[in-house]
């Protein structure tokens, strides 16, 4: 059983609903939602307040917690993909369920014509291969700039700042990879 589950049984089993669960753990409600829909695992010091709101000990939590990951993880197109929507015009879908189960994490990008992603700086070790699909992009990374088309990649350092631009007329659309997934 994942961590996510294991709060969700826990929860019922005291009959608590997430609301009041939110209000005695001090977590709020959307990320309890997260956590028990497996979209993200939370910390250690949220785990430690849902059990104290649960009145179970962090070992009661953490035991029975099943680490195995498939080895095989096929997302078809019709299933439901987490799509963030951002205010400088451009939209990061997740292509892999589980993200938080795997290695890396890839995602479809697309920017509209004059937006840019947020200025990104992952964790020490960490690591992005882009490859463009539609359009021309403005890749910042650091403090130098590289122009790429359809059919170009970059492979870089994700600790380093970085941010993505549209710089042509239509709407880019590139994969990017990321190892380890950020939550």
């Amino acid at each position: 059983m994942k961590i996510g589950s294991m709060i969700r049984q826990l929860r019922q089993d005291v009959g608590l609903t997430l609301e009041e669960l939110s209000k005695k753990s001090g977590i709020a409600l959307a990320t309890l939602s997260r956590i028990e829909n497996e979209k993200m695992t939370g910390t250690l010091d949220s785990h430690m307040m849902i059990c104290k709101a649960l009145g179970i000990t962090l070992a009661r939590l953490y035991s029975g917690i099943d680490d195995k990951v498939k080895d095989v993880d096929v997302k078809k197109d019709k299933e439901h993909t987490e799509v963030f929507v951002h205010k400088k015009k451009f939209i990061a879908e997740i292509l892999t369920s589980k993200v938080l189960d795997k290695k890396m994490m890839p995602t479809l990008v697309k920017i509209q014509p004059d937006g840019e992603t947020d200025k990104n700086e992952n964790k020490l070790g960490s690591e992005k291969f882009i490859f463009v699909l539609q359009g021309e992009i403005e890749a910042k990374i650091d403090e130098e700039k590289h122009n790429l088309v359809v059919g170009d990649s970059i492979y870089f350092n994700a600790s380093l700042p970085h941010n993505f631009k549209n710089i042509g007329a239509e709407e880019v659309q590139f994969i990017c990879v990321e190892a380890p997934p950020s939550p």
